[in-house]
């Protein structure tokens, strides 16, 4: 399982322009990442920093590879980091990520 942070290379209103530009790229984006079944989750850090996306289901190579494509990423409007985590515990309703 992996969380995949995105943060803003430069605070709003700074990149706003380039972020609405490129937005409807980056939602298509998400939007196969949850047709794939990769994303699990995905939303705004508070306030407006970027976004965090769960992922399950694929390797790193295979994560990295997507952030990589994000639209956001390539307009340099945020900075990926990948974080790997092994799930040792987890409620009931979340034991698919343990898998």
């Amino acid at each position: 399982m992996f969380i995949v942070l995105l943060t803003a290379t430069v605070p709003a209103p700074g990149n706003g322009e380039a972020a609405r530009r490129l937005m409807a790229d980056h939602n298509a984006w998400l939007a196969q990442g949850f047709d794939d079944g990769v994303f699990q989750l995905a939303g705004s850090l508070r306030p407006v920093a970027g976004g965090a996306i769960l992922v399950h289901g694929v390797s790193r190579d295979e994560i990295e590879a997507r952030v990589m494509a994000d639209p956001f990423v390539v307009g340099g409007v945020v900075t990926p980091q990948i974080l790997e985590v092994a799930p040792a515990r987890s409620d009931a309703r979340l034991a698919f990520l343990a898998a």
